[in-house]
């Protein structure tokens, strides 16, 4: 830097003209795609219109994949280039952001705002770990129990990103010297692998199990309650912890570690939490009716109408304010939502959908079994370079069109994509639990990629093994 403030960048003048030009670059090589696919003639068994949805998807997938624009906007432009290029008319592709899933999660949204916002959240993660933190082993493994129950109940991310910032402060209480560095590497890991594997389990973990519902119940007519994918998934995260649980111990072994001024500081921000207020206990008391009613009366009222209910609720009872959860919602995710539903419908109406999955996974699978493995495989692949709520956005569609090819139930594509599409334990960038645990400055890119790599494997053995040995107990046979 100079005395004058500037900083002097000595890269290549190439280098960074690459740099500043990618964006243009890369919008300029989508728009190519799009007009190349447009101009490429078009298979017989394929219509115009489908064709058409082929060019608008090809763009979207190029945009997605290389985050040239904010995912959102790649929906919207979606939505505008349906109707435009008479894929859609413009009254269907609009009115696809009425559907049920978006509001479920919108409701979903509002009530994990005000949860955070009233603090209700940040006491019970406080009075776990300050219940259950009292050596290196059971202060770790509540952590990791902390954020994977509660990622049954709220975002995964904003769960990660309320329990950060108290496992970072628990980490600086340690003073660990560098050769238990370990022990740090095993907590913040702890946190972003119990926020994803927990997020799984039920569909308050994350966006894209209501994302590919959504999808689903358009395209099928078919849906699931929020008890019956919670039965599915359930084993299979408890299943899958276990097995974390006993990577964590073998990649990072604790030592003997004090650990009591790391107890002293949970109990220091726990009494400054001071007593539960009456706005906590209001909010708890909707939240657990809100949870009994999506269980109970989900199938008869539909989980969006109950999830608004609370949201009406929590602001008549005064529990909350406007102003007071704006700012937690993610509104962009809900735009995106609309989109990606939109093209699915287009995709599938159109025979875009059946035409490139009998291009592509049915071309290269066998039957059911390797339909079903190349699907999850790619949902895990997908993950870890871009949204997981893209990566269904993009399988939805071709999986429900395979599956019909190959006599699969295609109810089981929601969970066979969204699922494998909320494991991601490899990158920085797969997930934010992991660009946050990265953050901390106590693991490296190679601490992240093989003991992720080896929970992948894992991971997708389990699950495959509960596809066809337990979902077939629940009457989703394959």
């Amino acid at each position: 830097m100079s005395q004058s403030g500037f900083v002097v960048d000595t890269r290549s003048i190439w280098i960074i003209l690459l740099q500043s030009g990618r964006q243009p670059m890369l919008l300029l090589l989508g728009v190519l795609i799009y007009l190349g696919v447009r101009t490429f003639v078009a298979p017989e068994d394929l219509d115009p219109a489908g064709h058409r949805a082929l060019a608008v998807f090809a763009l979207c997938v190029f945009y997605w994949v290389f985050d040239v624009l904010p995912l959102m906007i790649t929906s919207i432009l979606a939505i505008v280039l349906l109707p435009m290029t008479g894929v859609l008319p413009a009254k269907e592709a609009y009115g696809l952001f009425g559907n049920e899933a978006v509001f479920f999660i919108l409701g979903a949204f509002i009530l994990a705002a005000a949860m955070m916002k009233s603090g209700l959240s940040s006491r019970l993660a406080l009075v776990i770990l300050n219940r259950f933190g009292h050596d290196p082993v059971t202060l770790l493994r509540g952590i990791f129990a902390l954020n994977a129950t509660m990622s049954f109940f709220m975002s995964e991310h904003a769960v990660a990103a309320m329990t950060f910032p108290i496992i970072v402060e628990i980490i600086a209480a340690l003073h660990l010297p560098p050769e238990r560095r370990n022990y740090g590497k095993s907590l913040v890991l702890a946190m972003a692998w119990g926020s994803t594997i927990g997020g799984v389990a039920t569909l308050l973990g994350g966006a894209r199990a209501p994302l590919a519902l959504g999808i689903l119940r358009e395209l099928t007519g078919d849906t699931y309650t929020f008890a019956e994918w919670a039965a599915l998934n359930i084993p299979m995260t408890l299943s899958l912890s276990a097995a974390a649980w006993i990577l964590l111990r073998t990649f990072f072994p604790t030592g003997d570690i004090d650990i009591s001024k790391a107890e002293q500081a949970v109990q220091e921000r726990l009494d400054k939490v001071g007593r539960m207020t009456l706005q906590e206990r209001v909010i708890a008391l909707v939240m657990i009716a809100t949870i009994t009613a999506w269980i109970v009366l989900g199938e008869h009222f539909g989980l969006a109408s109950i999830a608004l209910t609370a949201v009406v609720a929590l602001f008549a009872l005064r529990a909350v304010q406007w102003r007071d959860v704006e700012g937690y919602v993610n509104w962009g995710l809900i735009l995106m939502y609309g989109g990606a539903i939109s093209l699915g419908s287009a995709l599938h109406s159109s025979g875009a959908a059946a035409w490139l999955a009998d291009q592509t996974i049915a071309s290269w699978a066998s039957g059911p079994v390797t339909v079903i493995l190349f699907i999850a495989v790619s949902s895990v692949a997908l993950t870890e370079m871009m949204s997981n709520s893209a990566a269904v956005a993009i399988l939805m569609p071709l999986s429900i069109a395979v599956t019909s090819q190959f006599g699969i139930d295609p109810r089981i594509t929601a969970p066979l994509v969204a699922v494998p599409a909320g494991l991601s334990f490899m990158l920085p960038i797969g997930t934010p639990a992991n660009a946050m645990a990265y953050s901390s400055g106590y693991l490296r890119v190679q601490d992240l990629v093989i003991p992720g790599l080896i929970l992948h494997i894992v991971g997708l053995t389990i699950f495959n093994l509960m596809i066809w040995f337990y979902w077939p107990l629940l009457g989703l046979s394959p």
